[in-house]
Formats: structure tokens, C-alpha cells, sequence
């Protein structure tokens, strides 16, 4: 199972209530939420590995220089952060929970993981292809579809509301909603655009027009080569209108398409059976008002390991 951590922990904050506090007063409705969101996929699920994939750079500078509008609305203070990396705008009561959360996370012994100059996505790409068993992709971002594969048994638990009501996305699931499969999904994506990660998409080219390009054509190459085709079945506007995008496709498949092999750090992705740093984990506790939402979970991790 591998967890779109960012993804999970703002709809854990946007779910639980802020007044959710600490006793100190401090919110932590997305530590809790969280907590709980993972309680909930254990003891649904099962898993026999677990990894908390995590943004180490959630708008990689390669990126950006392929692609300037990039997550560029969603930047707070550009190369404001360590070595000119871009401050994502985040509500002020979210930003310090999440060093509780990693901090939660390590004391527990949930793997961790994200590599420099890459985002969750491209760790979870990393990580589902060299996968030898079925996996379990948990994320809010519609970008990760595009890792579904039914042969190799990688899904994606899509939540609708937190994480006990899942949409569970397989190559089935996906044709009959988008009417493409994991392997077309990327192209779909940056064909028909999307204004939450700055991508302009091909002007008037929508969701069902992409999807009925794709099925065509079968992939974007082919699309792009029927441009050219004065032979092929596109209509005079959608010719114009892929030529005038023709720098945009230039570039954006590299944007789109999660990374599948990059280099991360060595870990044991073995689910918990009971906490790595105990004395560690119950200070936190202690100090952040956990309660039962910590309680849940380490009881479902204990449920885990004695299946």
C-alpha cells in the first residue's frame, strides 16, 4: 500500500473540524484525521507492506523549466525555501501539523520515503513498478490513474469521503469513467488539461474529445503524427488547434508522466506490528492530545500483524 501522504493529510484537515486541538490549543484535526484515515485502510485492506510517500519537492525545478505554469498559481513565495526550492501555499493552521506527522509516522516505524528533486508521485511510481505483488495506490490526485494495471495488480483507492468510502480504480473502473485505460491516462490528462496543476491542456479539446482522439488514434504520438496526415479523420479545428499546441505537447509529457525510476533510500517497508520508538510515540502523544485516534491506529496495526 502506498499512501499519497500530502494528498491524504489536506483532506484529512479540509474532513475534521479544526477545533480538534491539542491541550495546548494548537489544531491537529489533520494529525488525527490522518491517524485515523490509516486505521480505517488497515483494517480494510490489509496490507503486508506500507510506505508514507512523501513530497520532497512538490514542484520539481525540471518541471517547472519544462513547463512554467506548472502548480505556478499554487506557489506562496517563489524560491523562498532551502536552496530556491518554491513555498507552496498552505492554510497557516496545516503547515506545522505536518512536521507532527512525519514525526508520528518515524515514532510509529511507517516507512517514509522521498527523493530530492521528485514528488510522491514519482516515488509511487518508483515503488509500484519495481513492486513484485499487487499494489495499492491511496490518493485524492487523479494524476496517479495513470498507473493502473491490471496485469501487474496496481490499483488506485480513490477517496470520495475519507477513506471508508474508496473508489476502487482497475482498468475497468477506469474505461467505463474516463474511457481509457491506466496506459492512456497521462495522455488524456494533458490533452484535455488541468487548471489545479497549471497544465492549459489543447484548446477545446475536453475529457470526451481526448478520450475519443485516444481511442482513434491510440496514443498521442499517433495523434500528433494525424496533424500531419491530411488523410486522417480530424476535423479542421482540432488540426489547428493540436498544431497551435504543438509546443505545449513538445513538453508536456514529460510533466505528466510520473517518474518510474529514480534513486530512493534504502527502507523496510514492513507494516508495524507495534511501535519502532515507543517512549518517543507516547510523548507526542502526550503532548499533541492524540487520543483516541492514535489509540485506533496502533490498535488496527496490532490487528495487521497478527492476520
Amino acid at each position: 500500500m502506498l499512501l499519497d501522504t500530502a494528498s491524504l493529510y489536506f483532506r484529512a484537515y479540509f474532513g475534521v473540524p479544526e477545533s480538534v486541538r491539542s491541550p495546548d490549543g494548537a489544531p491537529v484535526n489533520a494529525v488525527r484525521g490522518l491517524l485515523d484515515f490509516l486505521a480505517r485502510l488497515l483494517r480494510d485492506h490489509r496490507p503486508d507492506a506500507l510506505v508514507a510517500c512523501m513530497d520532497a519537492d512538490w514542484r520539481p525545478r525540471w518541471r517547472v523549466e519544462l513547463l512554467p505554469s506548472y502548480k505556478a498559481h499554487r506557489v506562496a513565495e517563489p524560491d523562498a525555501g532551502p536552496g530556491g526550492v518554491d513555498v507552496e501555499e498552505t492554510p497557516d493552521t496545516l503547515a506545522p501539523q505536518v512536521p507532527v506527522i512525519e514525526e508520528v509516522l518515524d515514532a510509529l516505524g511507517v516507512a517514509r520515503i522521498g527523493a530530492a528533486g521528485y514528488e510522491a508521485d514519482d516515488v509511487i511510481g518508483t515503488l509500484s513498478a519495481r513492486a513484485t505483488g499487487p499494489v495499492d495506490v491511496v490518493t485524492g490526485d487523479r494524476d496517479l490513474f495513470q498507473l493502473v494495471d491490471d496485469a501487474r495488480g496496481v490499483r488506485v483507492l480513490y477517496p470520495v469521503k475519507g477513506v471508508g468510502n474508496l473508489d476502487v480504480y482497475d482498468e475497468a473502473a477506469l474505461r467505463a469513467k474516463y474511457g481509457v485505460d491506466g496506459r492512456s491516462y497521462a495522455d488524456l490528462a494533458l490533452l484535455r488539461g488541468d487548471p489545479s496543476d497549471g497544465l492549459p491542456g489543447v484548446r477545446g479539446v475536453g475529457e470526451k474529445t481526448a478520450a475519443r482522439l485516444l481511442e482513434t488514434y491510440g496514443d498521442l504520438g499517433a495523434i500528433r503524427a494525424a496533424v500531419d496526415d491530411p488523410a486522417s479523420a480530424l476535423t479542421p479545428a482540432q488540426r489547428r488547434r493540436l498544431h497551435e499546441a504543438s509546443g505545449y505537447l513538445d513538453v508536456a509529457p514529460d510533466v505528466v508522466r510520473v517518474a518510474r525510476d529514480i534513486d530512493l533510500p534504502a527502507h523496510d517497508a514492513t507494516v508495524p506490528g507495534a511501535p519502532r520508538r515507543p517512549e518517543a510515540l507516547a510523548a507526542l502523544a502526550e503532548h499533541w492530545g492524540l487520543g483516541g485516534s492514535l489509540e485506533r491506529l496502533l490498535s488496527a496495526l496490532g490487528e495487521n500483524a497478527g492476520r
